[in-house]
């Protein structure tokens, strides 16, 4: 549903999506001066102030990238009123990430789930302790049996997660899931790279050594110090980089980085109305293909 404010009519946006180490930033950067595009992340961790390697933050200016402090939490309602603002006020919008929530937050209207009360989701998180994953998971099945049917008993953290759904009036099932919906709130291109998993597991392998050697166990570690928050804490890498060896991070974050991009690549079949791309050429020969598209005016994507 487009929005029908005056001041964004005739608006339009275009968004880059990939896995990890897909090429998304160097695209996005030449897309940038090609275009004159404003890039807005819709990456989690990129979020976060403090964490530029980690995080692989993009060299250039880019909205929603290091503004929250360590130690405040963010939860996908913050990040979707603060991209649409971004949205809004740019004059093309160039929506980049990997995590397909927030990019699909970013741009579309999702009614989220109301707020869960201070204190439950320790609660629920020591009652799947408790009880066990096989008895968590059947007193979901018997409070919420959609949610269930979507989660398996061992997934403590989506188990919790729908039993404090569930308490709260809402589903981790709803009856209308907006999620997968081409509905846009304004006229929206997406993009997407696809690189094949051996290509990505090497690119994820050399990153992950290229972090070692700029500088990212001492910028772990400053960050842990001071006390990161519950989903600051969630970084991919931030906790295995700030406490073990060297060789032991190294490891531990490339296979969790390689189980991220696999996940990441489900969402990019799942995604409708998407243009996908080879992300294995050249950035320049890619970011070509999409100035075309661009230019052309070829049919946005149904929203």
């Amino acid at each position: 549903m487009a929005s029908s404010s005056p001041r964004l009519l005739g608006r339009s946006v275009l968004a880059l999506f990939g896995p990890t180490a897909s090429g998304k930033t160097a695209v996005a950067a030449l897309l940038r001066e090609e275009l004159g595009a404003e890039v807005i992340s819709a990456d989690s961790a990129a979020l976060y102030e403090g964490l530029p390697i980690l995080t692989a933050a993009p060299p250039y200016r880019a909205r929603l990238v290091g503004l929250v402090p360590l130690g405040e939490e963010v939860s996908l309602g913050s990040y979707q009123r603060l991209a649409h603002q971004a949205i809004d006020d740019a004059r093309l919008p160039l929506v980049v990430g990997g995590t397909g929530l927030y990019l699909r937050a970013a741009l579309s209207e999702l009614t989220l789930p109301p707020p869960v009360p201070a204190g439950r989701r320790v609660h629920w998180e020591a009652e799947y302790d408790r009880l066990g994953g096989a008895e968590a998971h059947a007193l979901l099945a018997d409070r919420d049996p959609a949610a269930a049917a979507r989660v398996h008993p061992n997934d403590r953290k989506r188990v919790v997660r729908a039993l404090e759904l569930a308490e709260a009036g809402a589903s981790l099932a709803p009856e209308t899931d907006r999620l997968w919906t081409e509905e846009t709130r304004l006229p929206t291109r997406i993009v997407a790279l696809d690189v094949p998993l051996d290509e990505l597991d090497r690119r994820i392998e050399s990153r992950t050594r290229t972090m070692v050697e700029h500088g990212v166990v001492a910028e772990a570690r400053r960050a842990w110090d001071a006390g990161p928050s519950r989903t600051a804490a969630q970084v991919l890498g931030l906790e295995e980089f700030a406490t073990l060896p060297v060789d032991d991070a190294v490891e531990r974050v490339t296979r969790a980085t390689k189980r991220l991009a696999r996940y990441q690549r489900k969402w990019l079949r799942r995604m409708p109305g998407v243009v996908t791309l080879d992300g294995t050429r050249p950035a320049e020969e890619i970011a070509g293909e999409i100035v075309a598209l661009e230019r052309a005016g070829e049919p946005l994507s149904r929203h």
